[in-house]
């Protein structure tokens, strides 16, 4: 697979050989920023909170905070478990597996899914984030509205040349902008949400428990960077400040999940049962500040479009690039034009998938965010225990219970809203 053998940086690459790209270096391609390893991998979950308001309404006010930062230590849990154990001690366990069932699985079953988790982000960066955010504003001033699709395929020609950027060393600072432009849109957005805000009683405080499942699996999809975790550690100047108590791990979700909770609770407080899918586009039209939001928000979501696609590119690359024995650089860029034109096609075709993209995310980012860390470190302890009673196996149960509820409703929310979508 070459570009695959990138190993897990230097901790665990003794005695692992090719089986080092099982998982190691197939995430290595999903860092989207490695010169900022306390922020870089963060910036689309904080992106993303600008629909957490819209979540809120599944939970009210008092249960959707209190469960959210619920799920995310679950979730950090989570992520720290797939560090801890790929890192010290899986190279051992993967050396007693035969090599041909570890290029199966390298090969097929994690690329394949890291390939749809990432393309799928792709499809909402241009479908529900940038679309959404700069539609109303170019409605706005238009005087001849034109349909959603010819915005959307408007986007084809800047979507190539970002594709075209070489590597990640040249994305670095197209990241940068990004930072600066989501920080300020999330800035001015904060502002409108605490004028004149209603008292916190005239808003329900709970929901019923039905609808748990529902906002866990929504959270989980929002929060998912199991693909990004491996590859910053690996970057780091010093790997072991990424865990602990007060490592960069923890640092960074914890800012995401305040931003998160008070976007989320004063979203909701603001908006109520008016509130949209994004809370941008709750914000007054007429108003120069509020356009500039949008227009900021939908320009960095642009800018992370390259960051989410190279993930894409580089697994589909090195997964054909042994077929060819010349002209590799202008077949490479004819992968990336052939990947940037099918986002677009599919986006022009079907404006409304979200639904089938939460859809995926459910099947996909509950798989691989809560329940393979947690076979994993089954597999990983097996001959030394699991503990004094068993701990580990009851913690490891849960929690894959956790991701199979969040699995099985997310997919049966998202079903529900595919049917709702379609139904004449």
């Amino acid at each position: 697979m070459g570009g695959y053998d990138r190993g897990w940086g230097g901790r665990a690459q003794t005695g692992m050989g090719r089986c080092g790209s099982l998982v190691g270096g197939v995430t290595d391609y999903a860092s989207p920023s490695v010169k900022s390893p306390k922020g870089g991998h963060l910036r689309n979950d904080v992106s993303a909170s600008v629909k957490s308001p819209k979540r809120w309404m599944s939970q009210r006010l008092l249960s959707s905070t209190a469960s959210l930062s619920q799920v995310i230590e679950q979730y950090i849990h989570c992520l720290s478990q797939v560090i801890e154990q790929f890192s010290h001690c899986l190279p051992q366990v993967i050396e007693q597996l035969s090599h041909c069932l570890s290029q199966v699985i390298e090969q097929y079953s994690h690329c394949l899914s890291q390939v749809i988790e990432q393309y799928s982000q792709c499809l909402v960066s241009v479908i529900d984030h940038y679309n959404q955010c700069l539609f109303q504003v170019i409605e706005h001033y238009s005087q001849f509205p034109l349909d959603q699709r010819i915005y959307i395929a408007a986007l084809l020609i800047p979507l190539i040349l970002l594709s075209w950027v070489p590597n990640l060393k040249y994305l670095a600072p197209v990241s940068m902008v990004a930072n600066v432009f989501m920080g300020l849109g999330l800035g001015i957005t904060v502002y409108y949400l605490v004028q004149e805000l209603p008292d916190v009683s005239s808003r329900p405080q709970y929901a019923p428990i039905i609808g748990m499942p529902q906002f866990m699996s929504i959270v989980i999809f929002a929060m998912e960077a199991i693909g990004v975790v491996m590859p910053l550690e690996n970057h780091m100047k010093t790997p072991r400040h990424f865990l602990g108590l007060c490592g960069v791990l923890n640092q960074g979700m914890s800012g995401v999940t305040l931003i998160y909770i008070m976007l989320g609770f004063l979203g909701y407080l603001k908006y109520g049962d008016k509130t949209m899918g994004s809370i941008t586009l709750n914000l007054p039209q007429e108003e120069i500040a509020a356009q500039i939001v949008k227009v900021l928000i939908g320009l960095a979501v642009f800018c992370t479009y390259g960051l989410q696609f190279f993930v894409c590119l580089e697994i589909a690359w090195n997964g054909i690039k042994e077929r060819f024995s010349n002209k590799l650089v202008i077949r490479e860029y004819f992968l990336r034009t052939l990947l940037v034109t099918l986002t677009v096609a599919l986006a022009v075709s079907v404006p409304t998938i979200s639904p089938f993209i939460g859809l995926i995310g459910s099947l996909c980012f509950s798989t691989l965010g809560l329940i393979i860390p947690a076979f994993i470190e089954m597999i990983t302890f097996w001959e030394e225990g699991f503990g004094t009673g068993y701990y580990r196996i009851w913690k490891n149960v849960l929690v894959i219970v956790f991701g199979v509820m969040a699995l099985l409703f997310g997919s049966y929310t998202s079903i529900l809203d595919i049917v709702a979508l379609y139904k004449p």
